[in-house]
């Protein structure tokens, strides 16, 4: 009986509290990506959803919602936090009023990506999705959000907040800049920036620079308005 316990012990999986800010349908994705880590090697406690637009105590995919972001601020233990959500500016209105110190924001990897480890350095709380290749020497920020397929080549650098849907393809040496969203299957031709808070058009082709607070659609990608 003595040894039983004790290999229950050596079994015993010290697992780290997470949850999804936000339970919308990314919010849900973004569940499954967990999912998926912890089918490759059991790293998370996922605990349920936050989210201030439902109610609390609702379940979504087997997950209780368990408040919004006032109940994060009053959590007394270490937990981490992922974004569900990949519209730039609420990304960033959502981070700046989490002040609770017991929170940190992880990098979540799904096990498929391909990424060098020839400088590729991230920051916190980015998310790459499933089928993402990174090639070597790139710089991604804070709170970045790579949805399924895309690939980023050598040299990109992509500041905080920017959100890029499935498919999109970004070339190397390319720079672009904080809080853009880039919309599905664009791409991005090489050593050319964008500017921020700029939205990028599904199915676009950046074939030179585009300047900041800009919507660009189009092949070539052209600014149709300004905000």
């Amino acid at each position: 009986m003595k040894q039983q316990q004790l290999n229950l012990q050596e079994n015993n999986i010290i697992m780290d509290k997470i949850a999804i800010l936000g339970a919308g349908g990314f919010g849900r994705e973004i569940k499954t990506l967990i999912d998926s880590l912890n089918n490759f090697e059991k790293q998370y406690d996922l605990i349920g959803f936050f989210d201030d637009n439902i109610e609390k105590g609702t379940i979504v995919n087997g997950l209780e919602v368990l408040g919004g972001v006032d109940d994060i601020n009053q959590v007394d233990y270490e937990m981490h936090i992922v974004l569900g959500v990949g519209v730039p500016n609420v990304k960033e209105k959502l981070i700046s009023s989490i002040s609770n110190s017991k929170i940190s924001f992880p990098n979540l990897v799904h096990p498929s990506v391909i990424m060098s480890k020839d400088d590729v350095l991230l920051g916190q709380g980015n998310i790459i999705c499933a089928g993402n290749i990174l090639t070597c020497n790139i710089k991604i920020e804070d709170f970045i959000t790579l949805n399924l397929c895309c690939t980023v080549g050598h040299d990109t650098i992509i500041r905080s907040y920017s959100s890029f849907m499935p498919t999109v393809n970004i070339s190397g040496e390319v720079e672009i800049n904080r809080s853009v969203y880039v919309g599905t299957g664009a791409k991005i031709i090489n050593q050319l920036s964008i500017g921020e808070n700029t939205i990028v058009g599904a199915g676009a082709v950046v074939a030179k620079t585009l300047p900041a607070n800009c919507t660009a659609v189009g092949i070539p990608a052209k600014p149709i308005k300004f905000h």
